[in-house]
């Protein structure tokens, strides 16, 4: 090969390198308008301990009470900042409470300079306030939450996490704290403008979720086994809809939001 072949050769590689940077990163999203399901959020807590899930109830009516349930999730949903600070006064000898979550789930639970924040967080810190308790965050599988409740390893789930049938054979669950809407993403121009394309005689889209959330678990039971792929995060299951591996992804709409706001920056 000559200098000028070797250099027509460079030039077409640039090319087509950047044609598959293109191909795999400019997909805008978009959410949809119509909601896949409505749920409500609450805490996890073993069925052996109901005390500590009787005195997490008591704790969440008075922070409902008192504005600061409310006030904690304006900040993450709505941008409106409080002043209220937790697990300030906590006693140096006071007993733990360990929560396991999933820390790639925002606003629920997410990091911010190496320390697990959202809406979980400073609700769980506001209980433990509450309860004179001081908090600790496991982050771990999403899938390995119940479990980890139920054995006793951990003292209560919250990872956004919504009350079903299935879960309930293996823990309780508290009052609800929040409430989320299961939401489809979508690239623009989609042939799917609404959840009833999805259920359409015929249809073949498939979905990616988030193992083991309530997302996998309607989609799986809607669509079936071979319409839905899982992905261990949200984030992947996101960037698989945008290089095409998925039509589409269903998950909580405050993380939809976040993933198509990072993506279409």
């Amino acid at each position: 090969m000559n200098k000028l072949s070797k250099i027509i050769a460079i030039a077409l590689a640039i090319v087509m390198i950047a044609a598959l940077a293109a191909c795999s990163s400019g997909a805008k999203l978009q959410i949809l308008d119509t909601e896949y399901a409505l749920e409500d959020y609450a805490i996890a807590v073993s069925k052996d301990n109901e005390e500590l899930l009787a005195n997490i109830n008591k704790a969440l009516a008075e922070l409902e009470a008192d504005g600061t349930k409310k006030a904690i999730v304006d900040k993450y949903i709505s941008g409106v900042e409080h002043s209220l600070k937790f697990q300030e006064n906590v006693a140096a000898d006071a007993p733990t409470l360990t929560m396991a979550t999933n820390a790639a789930f925002p606003p629920y639970e997410f990091y911010e300079g190496g320390k697990i924040v959202g809406i979980d967080a400073e609700m769980a810190a506001a209980i433990c306030d509450k309860l004179g308790m001081k908090l600790v965050i496991e982050d771990t599988e999403f899938g390995s939450i119940i479990g980890g409740v139920q054995s006793g390893k951990y003292d209560i789930g919250m990872a956004g996490m919504s009350v079903t049938e299935e879960r309930l054979q293996s823990v309780n669950f508290s009052d609800t704290y929040a409430t989320g809407i299961q939401s489809i993403i979508v690239k623009e121009g989609s042939k799917i403008t609404s959840v009833d394309d999805l259920y359409a005689d015929g249809a073949t889209y498939v979905v990616g979720v988030q193992q083991d959330t309530t997302g996998d678990i309607y989609c799986t039971g809607d669509f079936g086994e071979e319409r839905v792929i899982r992905f261990a995060k949200g984030a992947d299951a996101v960037q698989a809809l945008v290089t095409g591996k998925v039509d589409c992804v269903v998950i909580d709409n405050e993380p939809a939001k976040n993933f198509v706001a990072a993506n279409n920056k």
